[in-house]
């Protein structure tokens, strides 16, 4: 006669279930993409962003360079922001002190008015929440080039305007980019419940080979 099975051993079956659904999960590739013909195979080509280049808080020039094997999280916003940048940044907080200790994990905050958040303003910001790159880069440029990263590149609204409050206007959004500059998730960086899906998909490109 074959034993019962028991509660917990139902349990432990359900945990292991659960676990292979987890390790199964993949993100998906967000943004345009086209196909070639390698070797006689198909072979995918998904969006990457851009090559860029920015001055951050320290005076310091980012690049993509700097984000080769790196999983990043890209916002868009502004100093005087008197809206949902709070809210952002604060959820970005969280971000930045979970991963504090690892290093394959940064942040890059892009200024959508650059010639007031010039790198001694956003020193001072960065001073304020009290983050140090380059764990949080936080970016300033010309402008063209930053609107342009923003729309075409991060698929986000980043722009002027000056029927906005502040004088412009952009998303709330967090981006996520994995080792390879590809796009994986869009977030909204104003909902916690959103922050923490977004966490939860950082975890999952930890894994990803």
């Amino acid at each position: 006669m074959q034993p019962k099975p028991t509660a917990l051993s139902g349990f432990l079956v359900l945990s292991l279930l659960l676990i292979g659904c987890q390790e199964k999960k993949t993100l998906p590739f967000l943004g345009p993409k086209d196909t070639h013909i390698v070797n006689g195979k198909v072979d995918t080509l998904y969006h990457q962003i851009p090559a860029f280049r920015f001055l951050n808080q320290d005076s310091v020039w980012v690049s993509e360079k700097d984000m080769a094997g790196k999983i990043y999280i890209a916002d868009f916003f502004f100093t005087s922001c008197p809206t949902i940048c709070p809210k952002m940044k604060t959820q970005l907080l969280r971000i930045y002190e979970r991963y504090a200790k690892n290093d394959g994990i940064r942040i890059l905050s892009h200024s959508i008015d650059p010639s007031f958040d010039t790198p001694s303003v956003l020193k001072q910001y960065a001073s304020r929440l009290q983050v140090k790159a380059p764990r949080w880069n936080m970016l300033t440029g010309d402008k063209a080039a930053l609107y342009k990263l923003g729309e075409k590149s991060y698929m986000v609204t980043a722009q002027e305007d000056k029927n906005e409050a502040g004088g412009f206007v952009h998303s709330g959004a967090f981006i996520l980019v994995d080792k390879n500059r590809h796009v994986r998730g869009i977030y909204d960086g104003t909902q916690e419940t959103e922050v923490n899906h977004l966490i939860e998909d950082i975890e999952i490109l930890l894994q990803e080979k």
